[in-house]
């Protein structure tokens, strides 16, 4: 099982969104801060990143920029120039095509609808933006990607609706996969090192695997070949929690998901899915997690949705 895949999953709701954004010097941006997870991408030419508490950025094309956590970023053709408010719902309609004379950018720009209760620290340890500046041969499958979305909002086809958003939640696992693989450096700790460690990336595998089976500290430390002690020692520095209190945490996360995304499905079936044989037990768990019961949380799901 993929724990970054899961991950992605496990907070996932409704569809990703994106347009895109035609500009001619000067001009500039200001992308307010929002509940889900903005991203930026540089198509042709060229801009400035500009973040509170960091120096402005220059970008190019095929740069990509990530704000896991909502924040407000601005991106404009000089750090200097004018930001104007964007709105957080927009189409291609948003600003119009120019043709003029002039430094010519252009942007796509969107966001991701994300459930941050119970968000897997394999997002919430992000920092609050992420850039990955374009490599030739060195990140192919996100440019790749980038490339893709960049024709499909080109020019509307049949099929480009389903095109687009499937690019885009490719678009985020390979923007998750790039940062953990080339920028976060060996030896650093955290979940970089914990998917990568011997012992604790397979163990965390089995877990999201299977997480109704009965895994103990021993099981997982056999099958990794150390000590119940060493192996309890090194997941707990890796991934910050120890691994029967990680396991609770992913089976109520994984409880949650089917809860708000399978909505036919029994209490008792959702209980045994995450390897609970009793429903009361399933319940208390669930609420001690969540602060609300199973039920509860389903409709506050339901609601959810029906307001969208």
């Amino acid at each position: 099982m993929d724990v970054v895949s899961d991950a992605i999953a496990s907070i996932r709701t409704g569809r990703p969104h994106a347009a895109r954004t035609h500009r001619i010097a000067p001009w500039g941006l200001r992308f307010p801060a929002e509940p889900g997870t903005g991203f930026h991408v540089v198509l042709q030419g060229r801009c400035w990143l500009l973040a509170e508490g960091s120096d402005p950025v220059p970008l190019g094309a095929g740069d990509v920029v990530l704000t896991p956590h909502g924040h407000e970023i601005a991106l404009a053709d000089s750090p200097g120039s004018d930001l104007v408010d964007v709105a957080p719902e927009m189409d291609d309609s948003w600003v119009p095509r120019l043709e003029a004379a002039g430094e010519h950018t252009l942007l796509m720009c969107g966001s991701y609808q994300l459930d941050r209760a119970g968000a897997h620290p394999l997002l919430t340890e992000l920092p609050p933006v992420v850039h990955l500046p374009r490599r030739l041969g060195g990140r192919a499958a996100l440019n790749a990607v980038v490339e893709l979305l960049g024709s499909e909002l080109d020019e509307y086809r049949p099929g480009t609706d389903a095109a687009i958003s499937a690019l885009l939640d490719a678009m985020l696992l390979y923007v998750l996969r790039t940062w953990y693989q080339d920028h976060v450096p060996r030896g650093a700790g955290g979940w970089a090192a914990a998917l990568d460690d011997p012992a604790v990336g397979p163990a965390l595998g089995h877990m999201h695997a299977e997480p109704a089976a009965a895994w103990t500290v021993e099981k997982l430390a056999r099958r990794a070949g150390r000590s119940r002690s060493a192996f309890s020692r090194r997941f707990t520095d890796l991934v910050g929690r120890p691994p029967m209190e990680y396991l609770m945490w992913w089976r109520m996360t994984t409880a949650g998901r089917i809860l708000r995304g399978e909505p036919g499905v029994s209490l008792r079936a959702v209980a045994e899915r995450v390897g609970y044989t009793s429903e009361f037990a399933f319940n208390r768990a669930f609420k001690r997690e969540f602060g609300v019961s199973p039920g509860a949380f389903r409709r506050q799901g339901t609601e959810l949705v029906a307001a969208r």
